[in-house]
């Protein structure tokens, strides 16, 4: 039997490591993709830290929801024209076919199930995908820039977009300029938000939060931190602010710099109580709080749109190439910081 590499959880034990596993098999509406790319996320550091749980029951899983790649193996019953050695990136997640919303083809699946969460992911040699999760990519489109798309880049970009409602002109506060929040400050700027304020404790984040378009890079512990962002608004406030942290400070914080009518946006997964001090003034301003998760397949494809055509420039996001053998060394520099990374990006 053919074997290959894969960055396997032991889900009861917490237990990583990359291992030999047998090469999978397409079955009926599945190609079997050759992997070039695959994005390291917190979610996988948390999926092995235990604080983030599958939701289904395999002891065993293939970490990796960021991947790119080529089709090598066509699975039989395919309804599309796919060809061996088409370049595709892969949808994050997949419908499940069978709750109410599917039957009806209606929008969103109740039921989602999340790739490298929920069924074997992509740090593998090779990866099975059913075929309504593959999203064709140009030949100029790097395949690691590809793989990021969905989720480090898709996640934010339906935050703003579709649960933010960012419109042109309106001011947007971006919390955390780490993987989720360095893309949300450029998608915040491409959708026309001014000004873009990025707010994160660290110097080297502030940085780089310029360097990726915010118009102010502001320290969440100053103590003229409401004044300053009051004064950058013309007196308004945000009218959306953004948590990408996925800290309970940051709600606090960002709730009460909100304009009238504004809206926090909670994209940063934490399992920590949601709280929210002054609740009257929050509810005389009519704000509002909107939690946030994923993306849908138009977003992917809107975007692979977008870097394909240079709307989008996701070569700075690349923080560095590590072989697929040395996950593990991936995982302990993202969980670690190590050199303040955007995307570290596993190559077979």
């Amino acid at each position: 039997m053919e074997t290959m590499l894969a960055g396997r959880l032991h889900v009861p034990s917490g237990t990583f490591r990359v291992e030999d596993v047998p090469v999978p098999v397409p079955g009926p509406g599945e190609v079997l993709v050759e992997v070039k790319a695959a994005g390291v996320c917190l979610s996988d550091v948390h999926l092995i830290d235990g604080s983030l749980k599958p939701f289904g029951a395999a002891e065993d899983l293939t970490l990796g929801h960021e991947v790119a790649g080529v089709i090598h193996t066509l699975g039989p019953g395919l309804l599309g024209d796919w060809t061996t050695g088409t370049r595709v990136a892969l949808q994050a997640g997949q419908s499940c076919g069978a709750c109410a919303n599917c039957r009806r083809r209606r929008t969103p699946c109740l039921n989602s199930r999340t790739r490298g969460v929920d069924y074997d992911g992509g740090w593998a040699q090779y990866t099975l995908a059913r075929e309504d999760t593959l999203a064709p990519i140009p030949d100029h489109l790097p395949f690691d820039q590809a793989a990021i798309i969905p989720d480090a880049v898709s996640t934010p970009y339906a935050a703003i977009v579709a649960t933010g409602e960012v419109r042109p002109a309106q001011a947007v506060g971006i919390w955390g300029a780490g993987g989720l929040g360095a893309h949300g400050i450029q998608l915040a700027r491409l959708a026309g938000a001014a000004p873009v304020i990025a707010v994160d404790p660290l110097p080297g984040a502030r940085e780089r939060a310029l360097a990726f378009g915010a118009d102010f890079a502001l320290d969440p512990g100053d103590a003229a931190f409401a004044e300053t962002v009051l004064r950058l608004t013309e007196g308004r406030g945000l009218d959306a602010a953004f948590d990408f942290a996925g800290v309970p400070a940051v709600r606090e914080q960002a709730a009460t710099v909100l304009a009238r009518g504004g809206i926090m946006v909670l994209a940063g997964l934490t399992p920590q109580p949601l709280t929210l001090t002054g609740g009257t003034r929050f509810s005389w301003n009519r704000n509002q709080i909107r939690g946030h998760y994923g993306s849908t397949p138009e977003h992917v494809e809107q975007l692979i749109r977008l870097a394909s055509v240079g709307r989008l420039d996701l070569a700075p996001s690349i923080s560095d190439h590590i072989p697929l053998a040395d996950a593990a060394e991936a995982v302990h520099r993202l969980e670690n910081k190590v050199g303040d990374p955007i995307r570290l990006v596993l190559v077979p």
